[in-house]
């Protein structure tokens, strides 16, 4: 039974088990995902989630979780940063634009405020 007084249960994820949790989690009240995709390319995404050879992709699970009546609400949150993906904000906006869902392009800020994104995140040759 959904707990009483709420009007949203979210989860934030990249994807990778969304699929084969949904069900459950969709049981237990959930109505809104927040998926995070900072790239669009298969080989950073792997970079990102740190793992290789699975054939993942949050685009997949986005085009899959925005169909309508899937959930009330999807959001992607995407990070931009500098030499990694700052070339891809286009490529996001036209991905999106005909899609059922809120994209949020959020700046990358470290948090030390010591080091910039080139030291975390190496750019893809």
């Amino acid at each position: 039974d959904k707990l009483e007084g709420l009007k949203t249960i979210a989860v934030t994820t990249n994807g990778i088990n969304l699929t084969r949790l949904l069900p459950r989690l969709k049981e237990a009240g959930l109505n809104a995902i927040n998926i995070s995709l900072d790239t669009l390319v298969p080989a950073k995404f792997e970079f990102i989630v740190r793992r290789k050879g699975t054939n993942l992709s949050s685009k997949k699970t986005v085009m899959l979780f925005s169909v309508p009546g899937v959930l009330l609400y999807l959001q992607v949150n995407c990070v931009v940063m500098r030499g990694f993906n700052e070339d891809e904000v286009l490529d996001f906006v036209d991905f999106t634009k005909d899609l059922p869902l809120d994209v949020r392009f959020i700046e990358y800020m470290p948090f030390d405020g010591k080091y910039c994104c080139f030291e975390i995140l190496p750019a893809q040759k």
